[in-house]
């Protein structure tokens, strides 16, 4: 365990299957986010799953804690990340099962084959363009702001490393829903379920889970809203179940 982690980072128990992930003291840390999409990705168990942008990788850890995915590529830009989450996977050994690509996931169709791939996950930056105050930490910055074009590339991407009826799963904020897909149409990526998330009842959704489908047909399936919050601001019963909480 001292050989793998540093001293500016922390080991997390995931409370899932005895895994656990490295992170930043002070950088990026993962959110409640990338759980919800954990449980909101429709992959198999012997799918070949892409994270585009895996920063700690916490997405490949949570799917594999949940049996879903078999081979795993994640992509990161941050080469200390990958260089981390390389370490995250050793420490769960489960280096034959994950590959950390350092690279820009926007440049995934000239870093795996052309159709080689069942599903592609994306928690994408939430900053827009020009309308999102920049974090003074990097690599936070990374994390949370995307350049104008991240989205349509990140789509164009998929699109071509996916195979036919291959499927894109990412968390948006709600209020840009409609541009999303919008975009993920134009790529040829179908959205086809969604799923809003909202912090209490009488709250505004603040998140959103889409699926988009290569090529599919355009039908629009809303999935049963998911509410975070009661009105005593305890989790739902819902939101227990997705973190694995027993009363």
């Amino acid at each position: 365990m001292d050989q793998m982690m540093r001293e500016d980072e922390t080991v997390e128990d995931l409370q899932l299957g005895g895994l656990r992930l490295l992170q930043k003291r002070t950088g990026f840390r993962f959110g409640m986010d990338s759980v919800l999409l954990a449980d909101f990705a429709a992959v198999r168990k012997e799918d070949t799953v892409v994270d585009f942008g895996t920063g700690t990788g916490i997405l490949p850890l949570l799917l594999i804690g949940r049996d879903k995915g078999q081979l795993f590529r994640a992509i990161e830009i941050q080469e200390e990340y990958c260089e981390m989450a390389s370490r995250t996977m050793m420490l769960n050994h489960l280096e034959d099962r994950v590959s950390i690509i350092c690279g820009d996931a926007g440049n995934a169709d000239r870093l795996l084959l052309p159709c080689s791939v069942d599903a592609v996950i994306c928690n994408p930056p939430y900053g827009i363009h020009g309308a999102a105050l920049t974090s003074p930490i990097p690599e936070r910055a990374t994390a949370r702001n995307q350049a104008e074009d991240t989205l349509g590339r990140f789509f164009t991407a998929a699109f071509r490393i996916l195979r036919g009826k291959g499927k894109f799963s990412m968390v948006y904020p709600a209020p840009q829903m409609l541009q999303a897909m919008e975009l993920m149409r134009k790529c040829h990526l179908e959205p086809k379920r969604f799923q809003l998330v909202y912090p209490q009842e009488n709250k505004p959704a603040n998140l959103v889970l889409i699926e988009g489908v290569k090529d599919a047909r355009p039908t629009l399936q809303p999935m049963t809203p998911l509410i975070i919050y009661d009105s005593s601001m305890h989790l739902t019963n819902r939101l227990k179940s997705i973190y694995h909480i027993k009363e």
